[in-house]
């Protein structure tokens, strides 16, 4: 059994592990005994911190989501232009994924299209990202529609590069995956028009 922890601990630890639980077994297989027994609990214990595997998996994909965010909005501060903006931005993203691939296996793993609370949880978040890119687009006359659509094709190319990237267990480097793809959506976004 675990320390006693003080309760913000214990449910950051429990978060953790359920992270790694879930990345491995995905969110049907893994049970809230498996969680308990892999962080070292009670199952008692998680309850009193969870109150299901719902609860659990909902809010380690909001902490994913969020984390994810704050790692490119801070990425994004020190950046002198829109080039580099990009360049950053998509850095910081192929980071995350290499440093958090539990996270993102979490995140883009599942298939979240039959079950709406996940499926609008996992929406928002991709809808908060392209958001934050259709800000850093700079492009005269375009309408905000507009940039809202590029925003959520340049969060589509990057997450789909990211997912092919982890399956096939590819050895490339992510920053020079990101510098690739990141050179890509500027000069594409250079030959857009309003």
């Amino acid at each position: 059994m675990s320390p006693r922890l003080p309760a913000a601990r214990r449910r950051r630890q429990l978060l953790d592990v359920a992270l790694r639980v879930f990345a491995e077994q995905g969110f049907h297989d893994a049970s809230m005994n498996d969680i308990a027994e892999a962080a070292g609990v009670t199952k008692p214990v998680l309850y009193q911190h969870f109150g299901s595997k719902r609860e659990l998996f909902s809010e380690l994909l909001t902490d994913v989501g969020n984390e994810l965010q704050e790692t490119i909005t801070k990425a994004l501060t020190s950046a002198q232009s829109g080039h580099e903006m990009v360049e950053l931005g998509f850095a910081a993203y192929f980071r995350f994924v290499d440093e958090h691939r539990d996270a993102f296996r979490l995140f883009y793993g599942g298939s979240f299209a039959r079950d709406a609370e996940f499926a609008e949880v996992v929406g928002q978040v991709e809808s908060a990202v392209a958001a934050l890119v259709a800000g850093l687009i700079e492009i005269d006359g375009l309408q905000p529609s507009q940039r809202r659509v590029l925003g959520h094709g340049i969060v589509g190319m990057i997450e789909g590069a990211s997912i092919h990237w982890l399956r096939s267990n590819s050895e490339a480097d992510p920053a020079a995956l990101a510098h690739q793809l990141a050179d890509l959506a500027w000069r594409g976004l250079r030959g857009v028009r309003p």
